[in-house]
């Protein structure tokens, strides 16, 4: 599939998540940032999609602010399909190392994000119910973090062959322009950054007691076309 088509679908998906998200009661609010850390994890499509944007705005100068030479930062041991597998193999996980010390985003300003329209979904499904910054963590319901995981399976899956990881570890590995050039080809390449391979849907981490009401939301996905 050409990088078009993908970037097309995931503006599709991007959009079903907006409209899905507007009806959410949440006490997230403009200006409120205590979730964005530099350990937001993406799919190179996301970052594709990020790094065109900023090209298109001459706004490269932004591109300066993920460098390799921050302090150390989450990088996931699984993607989302990844763990899928694992979980239908009746098999254990590997233990995730987090990062403690949850500096602040690079495209963090004033407590506002330089690139919010083109923002991952990682940034985009994560709502509190409840001031993170009074209770020090997020309050999601169970549901949502069902819905949040198929978003996940879905935008890994029209990537599957491209990496996923830190977003800072995906867009140096987009800095590169051969490497930028060979992931729009679909090519095989080789990547230092401790980014994982994405992977098809094996089938959908959805407990049995969120199935009926996950229904609409899958219906939706599914009908995304190419336009």
């Amino acid at each position: 599939m050409e990088i078009s088509d993908r970037l097309n679908i995931l503006g599709q998906i991007y959009d079903i998540y907006d409209a899905f998200s507007t009806g959410l009661s949440v006490a997230c609010v403009r200006g409120c940032a205590a979730c964005c850390t530099q350990n937001v994890t993406m799919t190179t499509l996301e970052g594709y999609r990020i790094v065109e944007h900023l090209i298109s705005m001459g706004q490269t100068d932004l591109l300066q602010r993920p460098h390799s030479g921050q302090q150390e930062r989450f990088q996931p041991a699984v993607t989302t399909n990844e763990l899928a597998t694992i979980c239908m193999e009746g098999k254990d996980p590997p233990e995730e190392k987090t990062d403690t010390a949850r500096a602040d985003c690079p495209f963090l300003s004033n407590k506002e994000c330089l690139i919010y329209p083109q923002r991952p979904f990682g940034c985009r499904c994560f709502f509190s119910a409840q001031r993170c910054e009074a209770i020090g963590s997020a309050v999601v319901d169970p549901f949502l973090v069902t819905v949040n995981t198929v978003f996940l399976q879905f935008i890994e899956h029209i990537d599957a062959g491209g990496f996923f990881g830190n977003m800072t570890d995906v867009l140096l590995f987009l800095k590169s322009e051969t490497w930028q050039r060979q992931y729009e080809a679909n090519a095989n390449v080789n990547h230092p950054y401790g980014l994982r391979v994405n992977r098809s849907i094996p089938g959908f981490l959805v407990p049995p007691e969120h199935q009926l009401k996950l229904q609409p939301i899958l219906v939706k996905i599914r009908n995304v076309r190419m336009h």
